[in-house]
C-alpha cells in the first residue's frame, strides 16, 4: 500500500500552519494550560495515594479509575457530542469538572481524603474527560482547512507532551513547597482558562438539519456499526490495542518505581514525567522528517521498540540519571505511535460520525490503559515492578510482527466529503409524518448476465460495507429464481429519518463502489430503487399514510 507521501510533504512544508487560523490558536493554548493542569491532577492523584497506600495495586488503582470511565461513557458521550452544540456542550461539562476538582483539592487540604475517597474521585473527573474527549478531539476539523488537519492533529499531540513536560516538574515542586492540594487547586483554576477559551471562540453558526435529532442509543448503535465497517479505522484499532496494553504498565508502575530509585521521591517523579513530555516534544519536532525515512507504519514499529527499551531500562534503574534518560526515551516512543494512531484514526472518518468513530478509538486507549493498569499493578504486587515492567516491554515488542498487517493511514487518500448526489426519495404527503416510520425496508433491483454474477457479488460485499457504515443495520442479496438475470440487494434501516441521512452520509469515496457495482448492471433504464416503510404504530396510526414508491 502506498504510504501517505502527500501527508509528509504537507507535514515538512506547514507543521505550524494550524497556529496561522485565530481559532486553533486560541483553543490550543487554552487547551496547553488546562492539560498543565490535568498532568498535575494526576501526579498529585498518584503521589496522593503513595501516602495513603502505599501498596503496587492500590497505586495502579488510580490510574484505573481515571481511565475506566472514559472506556464506559466515551461512546455516549461521542454520540452526543455528534448531535449537539459542541460549543455549549464543551462549556458545560468544563464548568462541571472544575466544580469536581475544587471539591477534591479542598478535601485533600483539610486533611480529610481517604484511598477509598480518592478513587470516588478521580473516577468521577475520568467521567469529565470522558464526555469531554471525543467532543474536543472532533471539532478539530471546524477550527482549521482539511489540507491542515494532519498538522493540526500533530500540534494538538505536542501540546499534550509540552504540558506533560511542565505539568509533573511544576506538581512536584508544588507538593514539596506547598502541600498534596496544590496541584488539585491549580487544574481547578486551569478550568477557568479552558471555559474562557471556549466563550471567546466564535465558530460559524451550523446549517439547520431538516430532520430530528437521532435518538441517543441508535446514534450509538450507528456509530459502533460505521467502526465495525470501516477498514482503515479497524487497523487503527487494532494497532492501538497492541500498544497501550503493553505501554499501560509504564504509566502505572512509575510513581512506585520513581520512590524506589536511591534518591526517589517526589520530586523525581516530577523529573521523570519531565522528561516524557521533554522527549514527546522532541519527537513531535523531528516527526515530519522521520516519518519521511520510515513510513507512518516504520514510525510507530519504531516507536514501540523505543518505548519497550524505555521500559527496560527504567525497571533496571539504578540511579536517578538513568531514570531520567529511559523516561526521555519513553516520551519519544510515545509521540510517534500516538501522533501515528490520532492522525490515522481522524483520516479514516467522515465528519458526521467523527466524534463516535474517535470516542471509539479513545474506547480502546482508555480501556487498555485501565484494564493494563490493574493487570500489570497485581502482577507487580505477586512478583516485583521491575519484573512486571520488562514482561510488557517483551510484550510491546513481540505485537510489532503480529499486528503488522493492519497498515495505518489507508484512509489518506479518500475522499469523505458528502457526495450529495442521491436524489430525495419521494412520498405521499409530508416527508415529517413519516420520520418516525421504521424499520424501512430498501430495495434496488440489477440485471445481471449470468457470467458476470460472481464479479457482481465481489462488487456488491464492497457496497455492504458502505451501507452498513451509513446506518443500515441489516443487508442481503438475493437472486430471482424464476428470472435469474434479475438480483435484488436489500437493507433495513431503523427509520425513515434514517434513510434520509443516509443520503447525506453517502461520501465521494462511496461514489467509487456504487459506479463499480452499477457497472455490471445491463438494463436499458437504471437500477430500479423502492422504498417499504413499515406499518404505523398505534401512537401514529392516525398520521397519513406514506405509500411504497419508486425513485
Amino acid at each position: 500500500m502506498q504510504e501517505i507521501p502527500k501527508l509528509v510533504a504537507q507535514n515538512q512544508q506547514s507543521a505550524w500552519s494550524p497556529l496561522r487560523h485565530k481559532a486553533f490558536a486560541l483553543l490550543w493554548t487554552a487547551t496547553l494550560i488546562s492539560n498543565i493542569g490535568t498532568w498535575m491532577n494526576d501526579v498529585g492523584s498518584g503521589w496522593l495515594m503513595t501516602e495513603l497506600s502505599p501498596s503496587p495495586g492500590m497505586v495502579a488503582l488510580v490510574s484505573a479509575t481515571t481511565t475506566v470511565p472514559v472506556f464506559l461513557f466515551v461512546l455516549l458521550a461521542g454520540a452526543l457530542a455528534d448531535r449537539v452544540d459542541k460549543r455549549r456542550y464543551l462549556i458545560t461539562v468544563n464548568i462541571l469538572l472544575g466544580m469536581v476538582v475544587t471539591l477534591m483539592a479542598l478535601v485533600t487540604m483539610w486533611g480529610r481524603m481517604t484511598p477509598q475517597l480518592l478513587l470516588v474521585f478521580t473516577f468521577v473527573v475520568g467521567t469529565g474527560a470522558a464526555f469531554i474527549a471525543p467532543a474536543w478531539q472532533s471539532i478539530v476539523p471546524a477550527l482549521v482547512p482539511r489540507e491542515t488537519l494532519s498538522p493540526a492533529v500533530a500540534l494538538n499531540s505536542l501540546g499534550v507532551n509540552i504540558s506533560r513536560a511542565i505539568g509533573p516538574a511544576l506538581a512536584g515542586l508544588l507538593i514539596t513547597a506547598v502541600g498534596l492540594s496544590a496541584p488539585f487547586f491549580v487544574n481547578a483554576a486551569s478550568t477557568i482558562v479552558i471555559v474562557t477559551a471556549l466563550i471567546l471562540w466564535k465558530p460559524p453558526p451550523a446549517e439547520p438539519s431538516r430532520l430530528p435529532p437521532e435518538p441517543i442509543f441508535g446514534a450509538m448503535l450507528t456509530g459502533f456499526r460505521h467502526a465495525l465497517h470501516n477498514d482503515a479505522l479497524k487497523a487503527t484499532l487494532l494497532r492501538s490495542f497492541a500498544f497501550f496494553s503493553f505501554a499501560s504498565a509504564y504509566w502505572a508502575l512509575v510513581p512506585l518505581l520513581a520512590r524506589g530509585v536511591p534518591g526517589g521521591g517526589a520530586t523525581l517523579y516530577g523529573l521523570v514525567l519531565t522528561a516524557i513530555g521533554t522527549g514527546a516534544v522532541t519527537g513531535a519536532l523531528v516527526l515530519p522528517s522521520l516519518r519521511v525515512h520510515f513510513g507512518m507504519n516504520g514510525l510507530t514499529a519504531a516507536g514501540t521498540i523505543a518505548t519497550a527499551l524505555a521500559m527496560a531500562l527504567l525497571s533496571l534503574a539504578a540511579s536517578r540519571g538513568l531514570a531520567i534518560i529511559a523516561a526521555f526515551i519513553g516520551g519519544l516512543g510515545w509521540i510517534a505511535v500516538l501522533t501515528s494512531l490520532n492522525v490515522s484514526a481522524q483520516m479514516a472518518l467522515p465528519n458526521w460520525v467523527r466524534a463516535r468513530g474517535l470516542s471509539i478509538a479513545l474506547m480502546v486507549f482508555y480501556g487498555c490503559m485501565a484494564a493494563g493498569s490493574t493487570i500489570w499493578g497485581q502482577v507487580a504486587g505477586m512478583t516485583s515492578t521491575r519484573f512486571a515492567l520488562l514482561l510488557a516491554a517483551a510484550g510491546l515488542v513481540a505485537a510489532i510482527p503480529l499486528t503488522w498487517h493492519a497498515r495505518l493511514g489507508q484512509g489518506q487518500g479518500r475522499d469523505l466529503t458528502p457526495a450529495a448526489n442521491w436524489p430525495d426519495p419521494q412520498t405521499e404527503g409530508d416527508p415529517a409524518d413519516s420520520a418516525d416510520r421504521g424499520p424501512v425496508l430498501i430495495t434496488i433491483t440489477y440485471e445481471i448476465e449470468p457470467e458476470e454474477a460472481e464479479d457482481f457479488l465481489s462488487a456488491m460485499s464492497d457496497l455492504s460495507g458502505e451501507r452498513y457504515r451509513d446506518g443500515a443495520h441489516d443487508w442481503g442479496v438475493y437472486q430471482d429464481a424464476a428470472s435469474p438475470r434479475n438480483w435484488i440487494e436489500w437493507f433495513f434501516l431503523p427509520s425513515w429519518a434514517e434513510h434520509l441521512r443516509q443520503h447525506q452520509r453517502h461520501t465521494q469515496h462511496d461514489v467509487q463502489n456504487h459506479t463499480r457495482a452499477q457497472a455490471f448492471h445491463r438494463g436499458m433504464r437504471a437500477p430500479e430503487i423502492r422504498h417499504y416503510l413499515a406499518p404505523r404504530t398505534a401512537e401514529t396510526r392516525a398520521a397519513p399514510l406514506a405509500k411504497e414508491t419508486a425513485t
